[in-house]
């Protein structure tokens, strides 16, 4: 029964003992043994079989009725959980087949709304649009713009995670996402929706065309692009617009202040000084944008800092959280939906808009996107495959038409309602009445069309929960992630080195080192990272490792000028032996990349010594605590020069020396191994037995030369490309030590 009962989980956990009937010719006694009620489930041969072994109902079987009078239960262990896990409040099931779900690409489709021909109506007409009642808080019923069968099944998906824990759901969710890995790269996390969402619309936001398609913003003349991001912090939209445009771009923005406010500090890959935050009341004001006094003040300060033009274009990504609550979220977002779109066409000039939405089947939502049908030359919706395959989607707004100021009032009255409702058993249900909206039979069709796309959200949300059931991975994100990168040119795609890992010397790869004379060597004390400098403190590190993006570098006193860029260690320092040892925090320099907005990526490595001079010139010898020092670099014939090697005891080592190597000062530190890096191609040295002289070898054109050519540095790329042999245990560098294990390679078969 056990065996078959794993078998059961597909099937509801029915009785998994299933045998064609049998019948038996019984005696009396036999009829008196017979199980009945309950266990009369299981078939006359399973019952045959317990009462031959003395079961009685309600007794356990046994010499003396001691056994377990229960069932034994089926396991509840699922996937790769830990053995008896269950997951409090997460007993639904969906049965809906997600497996079908469309294969994952970079490349998206674009479709507008029909082109609005409808006369825009004037103030008196609106006012009598908006339709006051008893505040709804259901949305099962809303089913003018979507089928009910298609309602209802989105709606039952997003409540079997009501009572799921929140860190349950988001690991899930990560996992199940084939476009996860895309999310941060070299920016703040929302960046890559807005680096997509500007590839797939043509760069219209940050390279915005007139309808000839001639450039709006001309940089020979001194134009600005002007841009808004309002509920959009810690600012990622913004740090992408201004990686692009640099200093030819002007931002403002307006986000609710605290722990969702813009992080500018953060902002890795552009200059955020080009930026500026603004709130109602200057700096004091709360950036709350369902205010209209704070609406009014953010449309007056972006006014006055554009000549009274307004902004080529205005972003907004605002949500809030609705954990439990899913299923209400479309209703519980209204008002923030609203007072984003109000702020656009309160502070474009003929601009664009992109705005996150949630759910759109209410009167009230639908009603919202006719006005900015009638507002802006064509809208759409659209879901960039960032944003994940759960969620919702983005509204996008081109060329906002001049005439709009009555949809503008219509609108700011709406939001003095809703606030002035707040509290109440009242709302605003609708802000365009329903028969407007039917008799525009293209826009109502393709409003039908487009919520009818939820299908793809049911699936999305059918795969978290089998994700979160079965602990699943997703294994198409890392291919999918260099697709897209590339497609949208957000430089996320040369991040590639900085991910690579070194390969372990071993007896299998030591034949890489054949050509002694190319490679350059290095002793590790720790991971091999990257260091992004900002200036002063403003310093990042990049591991590789998930999740993926810069991290600031915490509690280590260290000043480096901007734009700067290395690869480095962080590696614990020691000086000293016995009680008065000292631990030192230090950054080894490996390489160096761009040094203060200098590129020299395509140096020699020989060239190390312009790292050597960087270091020199941030050097502070009134705080030897924060001095980072350059890895003093061997070449691999001269090998024998590191093996220097001493054992010295530690605090930590209990007594017992460990092995130790000294740098160029009276410190000193534990080795993890040595990293060899090719220096040279596609040309290798080759040593001449004649000349006795070394020469340069191009294994492509067959050329030869003792100068060093130009093109033979091998460029950075070199450093996926490097070896890394490990002093793990079992490996012999220094006479002291004995254990050898012979599958790993020690000092005598490297140097040999």
């Amino acid at each position: 029964s056990s065996q078959n009962e794993s078998l059961s989980d597909q099937e509801d956990h029915k009785p998994s003992f299933s045998m064609p009937s049998i019948s038996f010719n019984t005696t009396e006694a036999d009829n008196a043994t017979q199980p009945s009620s309950k266990f009369s489930m299981y078939n006359s041969f399973s019952q045959k079989l317990m009462a031959k072994m003395g079961f009685r109902e309600g007794e356990g079987l046994g010499k003396f009725g001691q056994g377990r009078k229960e069932i034994v239960e089926a396991s509840t262990q699922r996937g790769r959980r830990g053995l008896g896990l269950t997951l409090q409040g997460f007993q639904g099931e969906l049965n809906i087949d997600w497996r079908d779900e469309p294969e994952p690409s970079a490349n998206e489709k674009v479709e507008w709304f029909p082109e609005c021909t409808t006369e825009m109506p004037d103030s008196h007409e609106l006012l009598d649009w908006m339709l006051t009642g008893p505040i709804k808080l259901k949305i099962e019923n809303e089913t003018e713009f979507c089928t009910e069968d298609l309602l209802h099944t989105l709606l039952r998906c997003k409540a079997v995670f009501d009572d799921l824990e929140g860190e349950e759901m988001r690991r899930a969710r990560t996992r199940s996402n084939p476009y996860e890995t895309i999310r941060g790269g070299i920016f703040l996390n929302a960046a890559m929706k807005m680096a997509n969402i500007d590839h797939c619309f043509d760069s219209m936001f940050t390279n915005p065309k007139d309808p000839q398609g001639k450039p709006l913003i001309k940089d020979r003349e001194g134009d600005l692009l002007y841009f808004g991001d309002v509920c959009a912090g810690p600012g990622g939209f913004s740090e992408y617009i201004l990686w692009r445009k640099g200093w030819h771009a002007k931002g403002f923005g307006m986000t609710l202040k605290g722990p969702c406010d813009f992080k500018l500090e953060d902002f890795y890959a552009a200059p955020s000084e080009l930026f500026e935050p603004y709130y109602e009341g200057g700096i004091d004001g709360d950036g709350d944008i369902t205010r209209p006094e704070n609406i009014t003040a953010f449309r007056n300060f972006v006014l006055e800092s554009t000549e009274r033009k307004g902004l080529h274009f205005l972003m907004a990504d605002g949500g809030i959280s609705v954990e439990g609550q899913e299923n209400l979220q479309e209703i519980l977002t209204k008002q923030l939906l609203l007072c984003q779109l109000l702020t656009a066409i309160s502070t474009l000039r003929t601009g664009h808009f992109v705005c996150k939405t949630f759910d759109l089947f209410t009167h009230f939502s639908v009603g919202l996107v006719y006005l900015m049908y009638l507002c802006f030359e064509r809208i759409t919706l659209f879901k960039p495959v960032t944003s994940r395959p759960a969620n919702s989607e983005y509204i996008v707004c081109r060329d906002l038409k001049p005439g709009s100021d009555a949809v503008r009032e219509y609108m700011f009255k709406v939001n003095l309602k809703l606030n002035q409702l707040k509290n109440t058993e009242r709302d605003v249900l609708e802000v365009v009445p329903l028969h407007i909206i039917k008799d525009d039979t293209d826009f109502y069709q393709f409003m039908v069309n487009s919520n009818e796309l939820c299908a793809v959200q049911i699936k999305a949300l059918a795969k978290i929960h089998a994700f979160v059931v079965d602990t699943l991975s997703e294994p198409r994100q890392a291919d999918i992630r260099k697709e897209c990168l590339k497609l949208w040119g957000s430089q996320g795609a040369d991040l590639e080195a900085f991910q690579s890992k070194p390969t372990s010397l071993n007896a299998h790869t030591l034949e890489k080192l054949r050509h002694v004379l190319d490679h350059r060597c290095i002793v590790g004390g720790g991971e091999q990272i990257f260091l992004l400098a900002l200036g002063k403190s403003q310093i990042y590190t990049w591991d590789g490792k998930m999740p993926l993006r810069w991290k600031k570098l915490e509690s280590f006193k260290l000043e480096l000028p901007r734009d700067t860029l290395l690869s480095v260690e962080i590696v614990q320092e020691l000086k000293g032996e016995g009680k008065a040892q000292r631990r030192i925090n230090a950054v080894h320099v490996m390489d160096a990349l761009v040094l203060n907005g200098t590129d020299v990526r395509d140096q020699h490595f020989n060239q190390i010594q312009m790292a050597e001079k960087f270091v020199k010139a941030v050097a502070k010898p009134s705080r030897p605590d924060m001095n980072p020092i350059v890895k003093e670099v061997y070449r691999l014939e001269e090998m024998e020069k590191i093996f220097v090697l001493e054992m010295k005891v530690t605090k930590s080592s209990g007594g017992m020396p460990r092995l130790s190597y000294t740098g160029r000062d009276d410190r000193h530190f534990l080795p993890t191994g040595l990293y060899m890096v090719k220096t040279v191609n596609p040309w290798t040295m080759v040593y001449s037995k004649n000349s006795r002289k070394k020469y340069f070898y191009n294994k492509i054109t067959k050329a030869s030369t003792y100068d060093l050519p130009p093109n033979s540095a091998a460029p950075f790329v070199c450093h996926s490309e490097r070896l890394f042999w490990a002093w793990e245990d079992g490996v012999i560098v220094h006479d002291s030590q004995t254990r050898m294990d012979p599958e790993k390679l020690s000092k005598d078969d490297v140097l040999s």
